[in-house]
């Protein structure tokens, strides 16, 4: 298998949710440090603009969002599965929940916690991340309510894992889990300093679960500088995609299109369509420092538009 090369930095959460797959399907990695705020300049070749964490890079093919980059892996190392047979529909299902309806809460708790600790730089720059001000006195006064939230919907997961089964669809992790295990990890690894934090402390099946996802660990990475994934970009050509004629869209390869989260980094990366499923939408783009790139999103959660 090329090498998968993972940008990304320790701290980030959504970078946990691939990191434990990548332990799961004990995968070996190449680990690209890249910075928490902006300017990234040595990936921006790469994404054409797109700027969330992380991205997984495979030879000159470059795979933005969690929702897109674990199915990925589940293509191009199957077993073990994090699609469950019969339940893959779940299992995605659930994941997007845990993305949309648990993680904001999660780091509005965290935010609330520790924004004020923060330099003033990563203020500036998560204000125009997600297009309102970071402000640290807001969020703290709003952390109750994260905090309510997060227990609400955590507690659904606590509900699942009732029956005695060691994972949220049953006896293997799925997609779901490692969705799931983001933000929990998140509040663990911020807040917690070895104890159960509110509303983990009320959760003892979600607090059990997570040390059973803790345990597969993070796969074998080795470290690899920016320059190095650049090279390896530059040395190499994207894999064919296809456009799907009958897709609902209209869209046609070889249009110009932009492609755009629906909710924070909302930078539009542009290019030559030449990839659209009911899962992704694959463009190609240029760049003078790496040369032809096709990026990779997934369809739901972000915005198509012809150019």
């Amino acid at each position: 298998m090329t090498d998968l090369i993972l940008h990304h930095y320790p701290t980030s959460p959504f970078s946990e949710k691939v990191r434990v797959a990548f332990g799961i399907k004990r995968l070996s990695w190449r680990s690209v440090h890249i910075p928490n705020i902006m300017p990234k300049p040595e990936l921006m070749p790469l994404t054409g603009g797109y700027r969330r964490t992380p991205v997984l890079q495979i030879g000159a093919d470059v795979y933005c969002d969690t929702q897109l980059i674990m199915l990925e892996l589940e293509k191009r190392a199957p077993q073990p599965s994090l699609l469950a047979a019969g339940q893959a529909g779940e299992a995605r299902a659930l994941a997007m929940w845990a993305d949309r309806a648990i993680f904001w809460p999660a780091v509005g708790v965290v935010m609330g916690a520790i924004a004020d600790k923060l330099p003033e730089a990563f203020h500036k720059d998560r204000s125009e991340f997600s297009g309102r001000p970071f402000d640290a006195t807001r969020l703290k006064a709003a952390a109750p309510a994260a905090r309510d939230q997060t227990y609400a919907q955590l507690a659904l997961a606590e509900a699942m894992l009732a029956d005695g089964r060691p994972f949220l669809i049953g006896g293997s992790p799925t997609l779901a889990d490692c969705a799931l295990y983001n933000p929990v990890w998140f509040l663990k690894e911020r807040l917690g300093a070895g104890r159960a934090v509110p509303p983990l402390d009320r959760l003892p099946g979600v607090v059990a679960w997570s040390e059973r996802m803790k345990a597969f660990g993070n796969g074998s990475p080795a470290a690899m500088t920016a320059a190095q994934a650049l090279d390896v970009a530059r040395a190499a050509a994207p894999l064919p995609s296809e456009v799907d004629r009958a897709d609902p869209s209209g869209l046609a390869a070889g249009q110009e299109v932009s492609v755009t989260p629906d909710d924070t980094g909302r930078v539009p990366v542009t290019g030559v369509l030449v990839g659209l499923t009911p899962d992704r939408v694959s463009v190609r783009r240029s760049d003078p420092g790496v040369g032809d790139i096709v990026v990779h999103f997934p369809r739901a959660g972000f915005v198509i538009s012809a150019l």
